[in-house]
């Protein structure tokens, strides 16, 4: 019993192919969207049992979004987005261990051998999802860098025109020479935007592809007893990519919502007049 490297077609809309990964991941969005709706009808002023558990939990991430951003403020910003990832990925990795998933589907022919294509798959398993969570992940940092810093200041981190204009205009070769290499940095910075989705998405997809694997081939040899300690292990390896993926995109974002460092370098300060009239009065009085 092998498994392949992409997700298994099960059936098509028109030409869109429903993948059994895609139906994982449709059960689960589904899933969480019914359990907000219905959750969020019965919170209470005084929680309950329930809500108390997930009011800790809440706590606890938000502790742990402080460390990290260094602002409950930002927490509160960016914790609807990194929290639904976070769930989403860990509640994916844990579906992909629950009973029928990768062992019931349908049997079919392919290249002149019958493989069983499974109904459920894993649906971090599938590269094209977590392809698009790490895609999200990156383009909101840049979004929330825009809105938070502004148009230009944010992508002056990258292509830093300006810097090279002012620089220009200055007429002073050092100031231009600096300006280069700033500029040639700030490209490489926006290359290093391209290998945050490819290192999000392939890290994610490689850990959940090669957890698959192993249970498959575990449990092709003996299906009893030997594959739970590996099914033990594939329970920390959820929790652990999920907070890994999540971690890092709120670096990301917490990264570009900061203003550049030396930004307001070379602006005037303004002048303080109650300030001036101080130090006046002190140096007429040093001089009688």
């Amino acid at each position: 019993m092998n498994v392949p490297l992409f997700a298994e077609p099960i059936f098509h809309i028109g030409s869109f192919a429903i993948t059994n990964a895609y139906i994982n991941a449709t059960i689960l969005t589904a899933a969480l969207v019914i359990f907000a709706v219905l959750f969020n009808k019965k919170i209470r002023e005084i929680p309950g049992r329930f809500q108390t558990m997930l009011e800790a939990l809440f706590e606890t991430l938000f502790g742990f979004f402080d460390q990290v951003t260094g602002s409950r403020e930002k927490t509160k910003r960016f914790f609807p987005l990194i929290a639904s990832l976070f769930f989403f990925i860990l509640l994916s990795n844990w579906m992909g261990l629950l009973p029928g998933t990768g062992s019931i589907g349908q049997w079919q022919m392919h290249h002149g051998e019958t493989t069983l294509v499974p109904l459920l798959r894993p649906a971090n398993s599938d590269l094209n999802l977590t392809l698009a969570m790490a895609l999200v992940s990156v383009i909101s940092s840049h979004v929330f860098g825009v809105i938070t810093i502004g148009f230009f200041a944010h992508w002056n981190r990258f292509f830093q025109f300006g810097t090279i204009w002012k620089a220009v205009r200055s007429f002073k070769p050092m100031d231009i020479v600096v300006s280069l290499v700033e500029f040639v940095v700030g490209l490489i910075e926006f290359v290093s935007e391209i290998a945050k989705v490819l290192s999000l998405s392939l890290r994610l997809f490689g850990n959940i592809f090669a957890g698959e694997v192993l249970i498959t081939v575990i449990g092709s040899i003996m299906a009893f007893a030997m594959p739970l300690p590996f099914m033990l292990l594939e329970i920390i390896v959820g929790v652990v990519q999920a907070t890994v993926f999540a971690m890092l995109s709120l670096v990301y974002v917490s990264i570009l919502t900061d203003k550049p460092h030396g930004g307001d370098e070379h602006e005037p300060k303004a002048l303080d007049a109650d300030n001036l009239i101080g130090e006046e009065a002190l140096y007429n009085e040093s001089l009688t």
